[in-house]
């Protein structure tokens, strides 16, 4: 079943964020992963969620995006990310 990664990023250090933007798709792609949302203009429908930076991955299963975010592929990028930045991620089954 595929699944999605959800994120709400808020960043720091825009310059910093530009680099990881460049190292992660080939990550992704290596675990079968593709961007379905990075960081497009957001809009509250509904309650009072003042969005920051969304980001949605698609992945063939949780199993799949679970082995990307654990990867020494991703590991490097992650860790830029986690300094510049702070935010929130689920994994989800998708339909």
């Amino acid at each position: 079943m595929p699944a999605l990664i959800i994120a709400e990023i808020e960043i720091h250090d825009l310059a910093q964020y530009e680099n990881y933007k460049k190292l992660t798709p080939a990550t992704i792609a290596a675990y079968d992963g593709k961007f379905v949302v990075r960081g497009g203009e957001a809009e509250t429908l509904e309650g009072d969620w003042q969005t920051k930076r969304i980001v949605v991955l698609e992945f063939p299963s949780v199993a799949r995006a679970k082995e990307w975010w654990n990867s020494d592929a991703y590991a490097e990028p992650k860790a830029l990310r986690q300094r510049i930045s702070t935010g929130k991620m689920i994994v989800v089954e998708s339909v």
